[in-house]
């Protein structure tokens, strides 16, 4: 097997957490031999744990790409609005790209990817990881041998939970679709993905409706500061309080945004960081519950629901079909299959492995790494093709929630944005 050779630009939480342990996992398949990353710790962090040398190590992803190529692929991990330009380079350069999810906050960049990705004969692979986890992998399979019959309808449930609702999307990085991408791109873009997977067909058109609720000023309790550490009366019923949260039950997501997680350093960080603010008086904008409805070729139809007000962060599902149904929650590990005509049912308990997104972290980057080694022109498990896809579903859901649920036809939307001379 021969070992591939990896520049990893963004060493944040998806890089350095994500996707980086494979190499220390596996050394004999994946070396990674250089980073840039703005953050200092992080970036000497990275350093430490993958043997990476000072003239190897950038602060700024132009540097590096500023370079002829280096190795033979680049996994960008770059913040939402940062994926368009080095994926570009990288791919003129002869990189194969391993890209995290979303492709681009804009339609328009998402689709010249895919067309630079095609222009270079390289891969362009989009982090939607759960296609790899073996929960939705083994729902696919059923749904593949036919057991179930036709499609007609699937029903996606995303239970986002309502403290990493809080921690990502309130006080977090994509807490505003300003600087980061909308709720259902940044954080259902998965969701879209496995419904046009499982589905297997193009969307037609798509409908939707959600808002930001509940996380707004005109939900502060009487007399809320700024500031979660600043004296609020509302500490011992708000259960959104910073510092009962990261000092408590949430402690592990402290490491997220300071890597001083003693008791001590939390206090300290949250005096100073967007984590220790009022989820009431943030400048976030995403919404904090959406709906949305598709009907796909050939006439079956899904919803999904994405909300950020649940006990439990997973997925459910029930795929109805004209032989049978499934019904899975992905929290459990496990789906269930009922037939129609023998009235059996059988239960599949799937095991997730001991990686982040069920198994579907380390899945992509091991098959990733077998598509560059076997490259032979054709297209990745999620690649840009397959991702833009899906990426103008939430694109068009986004529209149309925005116009009070228009139906958007995924078509015309599309054509919309193809560059002008593009084929």
């Amino acid at each position: 097997m021969n070992k591939v050779t990896a520049i990893l630009l963004g060493a944040g939480d998806r890089g350095a957490r994500a996707y980086g342990p494979y190499a220390i996992n596996y050394p004999h398949e994946l070396q990674i031999i250089a980073v840039a990353e703005p953050n200092e710790e992080r970036r000497v962090n990275f350093m430490q744990d993958h043997g990476i040398p000072e003239s190897m190590a950038f602060t700024d992803w132009k540097d590096v790409l500023n370079k002829p190529k280096m190795a033979d692929v680049m996994i960008i991990c770059t913040m939402d609005r940062m994926h368009y330009e080095p994926t570009l380079k990288a791919l003129d350069l002869g990189y194969h790209v391993l890209l995290e999810k979303p492709m681009s906050p804009e339609p328009r960049e998402c689709i010249e990817m895919e067309l630079a990705a095609k222009r270079n004969n390289r891969l362009l692979i989009i982090g939607h990881v759960l296609r790899y986890t073996s929960y939705w992998s083994s729902i696919k399979r059923v749904l593949d041998e036919g057991r179930i019959g036709q499609i007609a309808s699937i029903q996606l449930n995303e239970n986002v939970e309502h403290m990493h609702m809080s921690h990502s999307f309130v006080r977090g990085n994509w807490s505003n679709s300003d600087v980061s991408s909308p709720m259902i791109l940044q954080k259902s873009c998965h969701d879209m993905d496995v419904l046009s997977w499982l589905m297997n067909q193009p969307c037609m058109r798509i409908s939707s409706y959600g808002s930001l609720m509940h996380f707004n000023e005109q939900n502060a309790p009487a007399g809320a500061p700024l500031r979660c550490l600043d004296g609020c009366p509302a500490e011992s019923t708000c259960p959104y309080h910073a510092a009962r949260y990261y000092l408590g039950e949430g402690k592990g997501w402290a490491r997220k945004f300071t890597l001083d997680t003693s008791r001590e350093g939390i206090l300290e960080a949250l005096q100073t960081n967007d984590y220790g603010r009022c989820v009431y008086h943030s400048d976030n904008n995403v919404v904090d519950h959406q709906v949305a409805s598709m009907e796909f070729a050939d006439g079956a139809t899904a919803t999904f629901s994405m909300c950020g007000f649940t006990h439990n962060q997973t997925r459910t599902v029930q795929i109805m079909g004209t032989k049978g149904e499934i019904r899975g929650d992905m929290e459990n590990n496990s789906f269930t299959i009922y037939d129609f005509l023998t009235k059996e049912q059988q239960t599949i308990k799937v095991n997730p492995g001991t990686f982040g997104h069920g198994g579907g972290d380390e899945g992509i980057v091991r098959t990733f790494l077998k598509e560059v080694r076997e490259y032979d022109g054709g297209e990745g498990l999620t690649s840009a093709s397959a991702s833009v896809r899906s990426h103008l579903m939430a694109f068009a859901a986004e529209e149309s929630r925005l116009n009070k649920g228009k139906a958007i036809e995924i078509d015309a939307y599309y054509r919309s944005f193809i560059p002008e001379g593009a084929v």
